[in-house]
Protein backbone atom coordinates (compact mmCIF):
# COMPACT_ATOMS: atom_id res chain seq x y z
CA UNK A 1 0.00 0.00 0.00
CA UNK A 2 2.86 2.42 0.85
CA UNK A 3 4.47 1.96 -2.57
CA UNK A 4 1.16 2.77 -4.27
CA UNK A 5 0.84 6.01 -2.29
CA UNK A 6 4.42 6.98 -3.02
CA UNK A 7 3.84 6.32 -6.73
CA UNK A 8 0.61 8.33 -6.57
CA UNK A 9 2.48 11.23 -4.95
CA UNK A 10 5.28 11.10 -7.53
CA UNK A 11 2.74 11.08 -10.38
CA UNK A 12 0.84 14.00 -8.83
CA UNK A 13 4.07 15.96 -8.33
CA UNK A 14 5.15 15.26 -11.91
CA UNK A 15 1.79 16.56 -13.12
CA UNK A 16 2.10 19.68 -10.96
CA UNK A 17 5.71 20.40 -11.98
CA UNK A 18 4.71 19.84 -15.64
CA UNK A 19 1.78 22.27 -15.43
CA UNK A 20 3.03 24.95 -13.06
CA UNK A 21 6.81 24.54 -13.06
CA UNK A 22 9.05 23.95 -10.09
CA UNK A 23 8.81 27.37 -8.50
CA UNK A 24 5.01 27.53 -8.52
CA UNK A 25 4.44 23.95 -7.33
CA UNK A 26 3.66 23.53 -3.64
CA UNK A 27 3.30 20.48 -1.43
CA UNK A 28 -0.34 21.54 -0.92
CA UNK A 29 -0.95 21.32 -4.70
CA UNK A 30 0.69 17.90 -4.88
CA UNK A 31 -1.41 16.70 -1.93
CA UNK A 32 -4.59 17.95 -3.61
CA UNK A 33 -3.75 16.34 -6.96
CA UNK A 34 -2.79 13.05 -5.25
CA UNK A 35 -5.83 13.28 -2.98
CA UNK A 36 -3.71 12.66 0.13
CA UNK A 37 -2.88 14.73 3.19
CA UNK A 38 0.35 16.73 3.33
CA UNK A 39 1.52 14.44 6.13
CA UNK A 40 1.39 11.46 3.79
CA UNK A 41 3.78 13.22 1.42
CA UNK A 42 6.17 13.93 4.29
CA UNK A 43 6.28 10.23 5.22
CA UNK A 44 8.01 9.63 1.87
CA UNK A 45 9.79 12.92 1.14
CA UNK A 46 11.37 15.53 3.44
CA UNK A 47 10.44 18.43 1.18
CA UNK A 48 9.62 19.57 -2.35
CA UNK A 49 13.31 19.42 -3.32
CA UNK A 50 13.59 15.73 -2.41
CA UNK A 51 10.39 14.94 -4.32
CA UNK A 52 11.67 16.87 -7.33
CA UNK A 53 14.99 15.01 -7.16
CA UNK A 54 13.18 11.64 -7.23
CA UNK A 55 11.30 12.67 -10.38
CA UNK A 56 14.39 14.04 -12.10
CA UNK A 57 16.40 10.91 -11.30
CA UNK A 58 13.70 8.84 -13.04
CA UNK A 59 13.70 11.23 -16.01
CA UNK A 60 17.49 10.90 -16.35
CA UNK A 61 17.20 7.09 -16.23
CA UNK A 62 14.58 7.26 -19.02
CA UNK A 63 16.92 9.42 -21.11
CA UNK A 64 19.74 6.92 -20.62
CA UNK A 65 17.53 4.01 -21.70
CA UNK A 66 16.53 6.03 -24.78
CA UNK A 67 20.19 6.59 -25.67
CA UNK A 68 21.19 2.98 -24.93
CA UNK A 69 18.48 1.63 -27.23
CA UNK A 70 19.88 3.67 -30.11
CA UNK A 71 23.25 1.93 -29.75
CA UNK A 72 21.86 -1.56 -30.23
CA UNK A 73 22.40 -3.19 -33.59
CA UNK A 74 25.12 -3.21 -36.22
CA UNK A 75 24.96 0.31 -37.63
CA UNK A 76 28.18 2.33 -37.94
CA UNK A 77 29.08 4.44 -34.89
CA UNK A 78 28.08 7.77 -36.45
CA UNK A 79 24.61 6.45 -37.35
CA UNK A 80 24.06 5.06 -33.84
CA UNK A 81 25.20 8.36 -32.37
CA UNK A 82 22.84 10.29 -34.64
CA UNK A 83 19.96 8.05 -33.57
CA UNK A 84 20.83 8.46 -29.88
CA UNK A 85 21.12 12.26 -30.05
CA UNK A 86 17.98 12.61 -32.11
CA UNK A 87 15.98 10.39 -29.75
CA UNK A 88 17.29 12.20 -26.66
CA UNK A 89 16.32 15.58 -28.09
CA UNK A 90 12.94 14.24 -29.26
CA UNK A 91 12.38 12.91 -25.73
CA UNK A 92 13.21 16.30 -24.23
CA UNK A 93 10.89 18.07 -26.69
CA UNK A 94 7.98 15.70 -26.19
CA UNK A 95 8.21 15.08 -22.44
CA UNK A 96 5.93 17.68 -20.82
CA UNK A 97 8.01 17.99 -17.65
CA UNK A 98 11.26 18.67 -19.49
CA UNK A 99 9.52 21.22 -21.73
CA UNK A 100 8.26 23.10 -18.67
CA UNK A 101 11.65 22.90 -16.96
CA UNK A 102 13.51 24.30 -19.98
CA UNK A 103 10.93 27.07 -20.21
CA UNK A 104 11.28 27.92 -16.50
CA UNK A 105 15.07 27.86 -16.65
CA UNK A 106 15.04 30.20 -19.66
CA UNK A 107 12.33 32.61 -18.45
CA UNK A 108 12.78 32.69 -14.67
CA UNK A 109 16.18 31.11 -14.06
CA UNK A 110 15.02 29.24 -10.94
CA UNK A 111 18.33 27.93 -9.49
CA UNK A 112 16.99 24.43 -8.69
CA UNK A 113 15.70 24.10 -12.26
CA UNK A 114 18.90 25.43 -13.84
CA UNK A 115 20.79 22.86 -11.74
CA UNK A 116 18.51 20.08 -13.00
CA UNK A 117 18.93 21.14 -16.63
CA UNK A 118 22.71 21.10 -16.12
CA UNK A 119 22.47 17.67 -14.46
CA UNK A 120 20.47 16.30 -17.40
CA UNK A 121 22.91 17.73 -19.93
CA UNK A 122 25.92 16.43 -17.99
CA UNK A 123 24.41 12.94 -17.98
CA UNK A 124 23.88 13.12 -21.74
CA UNK A 125 27.45 14.35 -22.20
CA UNK A 126 28.89 11.56 -20.03
CA UNK A 127 26.93 8.98 -22.01
CA UNK A 128 28.25 10.34 -25.32
CA UNK A 129 31.77 10.59 -23.88
CA UNK A 130 31.66 6.90 -22.89
CA UNK A 131 30.45 5.96 -26.37
CA UNK A 132 33.21 8.01 -28.01
CA UNK A 133 35.84 6.41 -25.76
CA UNK A 134 34.59 2.92 -26.69
CA UNK A 135 34.57 3.85 -30.39
CA UNK A 136 38.20 4.98 -30.09
CA UNK A 137 39.14 1.70 -28.34
CA UNK A 138 37.50 -0.40 -31.05
CA UNK A 139 39.03 1.68 -33.84
CA UNK A 140 35.66 2.91 -35.11
CA UNK A 141 36.87 6.51 -34.92
CA UNK A 142 40.28 8.15 -34.67
CA UNK A 143 41.81 9.12 -31.35
CA UNK A 144 40.45 12.34 -29.84
CA UNK A 145 39.51 13.86 -26.48
CA UNK A 146 36.22 12.03 -25.68
CA UNK A 147 34.95 14.72 -23.30
CA UNK A 148 35.56 17.60 -25.70
CA UNK A 149 34.25 15.57 -28.64
CA UNK A 150 31.03 14.74 -26.75
CA UNK A 151 30.55 18.44 -26.00
CA UNK A 152 31.08 19.50 -29.63
CA UNK A 153 28.77 16.74 -30.91
CA UNK A 154 25.93 17.62 -28.56
CA UNK A 155 26.22 21.37 -29.15
CA UNK A 156 26.33 20.93 -32.94
CA UNK A 157 23.30 18.70 -32.79
CA UNK A 158 21.36 21.16 -30.64
CA UNK A 159 22.36 23.98 -32.98
CA UNK A 160 21.18 22.06 -36.06
CA UNK A 161 17.85 21.19 -34.47
CA UNK A 162 16.93 24.27 -32.44
CA UNK A 163 19.09 27.25 -33.34
CA UNK A 164 18.92 26.80 -37.11
CA UNK A 165 15.10 26.82 -36.97
CA UNK A 166 15.00 30.30 -35.44
CA UNK A 167 15.68 31.93 -38.82
CA UNK A 168 15.49 29.06 -41.33
CA UNK A 169 13.15 26.25 -42.31
CA UNK A 170 13.62 23.21 -40.05
CA UNK A 171 15.99 20.51 -41.22
CA UNK A 172 14.69 16.98 -41.75
CA UNK A 173 16.10 14.14 -39.67
CA UNK A 174 18.09 12.71 -42.62
CA UNK A 175 19.50 16.18 -43.46
CA UNK A 176 20.70 16.55 -39.88
CA UNK A 177 22.30 13.09 -40.06
CA UNK A 178 24.14 14.01 -43.28
CA UNK A 179 25.36 17.33 -41.88
CA UNK A 180 26.44 15.68 -38.64
CA UNK A 181 28.37 13.03 -40.56
CA UNK A 182 29.93 15.67 -42.81
CA UNK A 183 31.08 18.05 -40.07
CA UNK A 184 32.02 15.56 -37.37
CA UNK A 185 33.10 12.37 -39.11
CA UNK A 186 34.26 13.36 -42.59
CA UNK A 187 35.37 16.97 -42.22
CA UNK A 188 35.37 19.59 -44.93
CA UNK A 189 38.82 18.87 -46.42
CA UNK A 190 38.94 17.36 -49.92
Amino acid sequence: MGIDRKKLIVEAATKSFSQFGYKATTIDQVANIANVGKGTIYTFFKNKEELFDEIISSLIKELKVTADEAFLGDLPFHEKLHQALYQILEFRMSHQLSIKLFQEAREIGTPAVVDVINRMENNILRNIEERVAKAIETGSIQSCDPKLTAFVMLKLYIALIFDWEKNNPPLEKDEIAKLFEQYIFKGLAK
